[in-house]
């Protein structure tokens, strides 16, 4: 029996299991979301967000011990200078696992697990775009009519100027 135990080993040795982990820390801070089983995707947010918290302070030190567990220099990049800054107000609850239902070759639970602050459907925060409601026709209708006064006037400038150039080639 597990009584007591917290880790969920995910029937793996335990380097396999740094290996997957780490990786799968890598592609959720790079792709800012990824799909995976729900038991590890309840390991990676446990594996995951310590590292993120370290990322809110940009030191050497925290640098180097974020390397060590990601053993990725793009990934731990990308965590420093784009995820940080967006992260730096929360207290914590970076990731959320979102259970998008069964997997058809075996049945298992599937989730979704992405970064908080990189999801602009469901961010309260986030800015919203201001749009202004447009109609075709009205935008097309003045462009016409425009087009044709523009059209007109110019025809009536180029016929003085025509008669000008052709008077002065009589007269040279």
């Amino acid at each position: 029996m597990r009584h007591g135990k917290k880790i969920n080993h995910l029937g793996r040795t335990a380097p396999h299991r740094k290996a997957m982990l780490a990786n799968m820390a890598c592609s959720l801070i790079e792709h800012k979301r990824i799909n995976t089983t729900v038991a590890k995707a309840k390991a990676l947010r446990v594996y995951v967000e310590p590292l993120l918290t370290k990322a809110k302070e940009d030191t050497t030190h925290n640098r180097r011990t974020v390397f060590s567990y990601l053993q990725s220099k793009e990934a731990v990049t990308e965590l420093f200078r784009t995820v940080a800054p967006k992260i730096a107000e929360r207290n914590g609850g970076y990731t959320r696992i979102i259970k998008t239902g069964f997997r058809l070759g075996d049945a298992a639970d599937m989730a979704m697990i992405e970064l908080v602050d990189f999801n602009e459907i469901y961010n309260p925060n986030a800015e919203e775009k201001k749009t202004t409601r447009r109609s075709r026709r009205s935008t097309a209708a003045p462009k016409k009519e425009t087009a044709a006064v523009e059209a007109t006037e110019a025809k009536v400038e180029e016929t003085p100027a025509a008669e000008t150039s052709t008077e002065e080639k009589t007269e040279e």
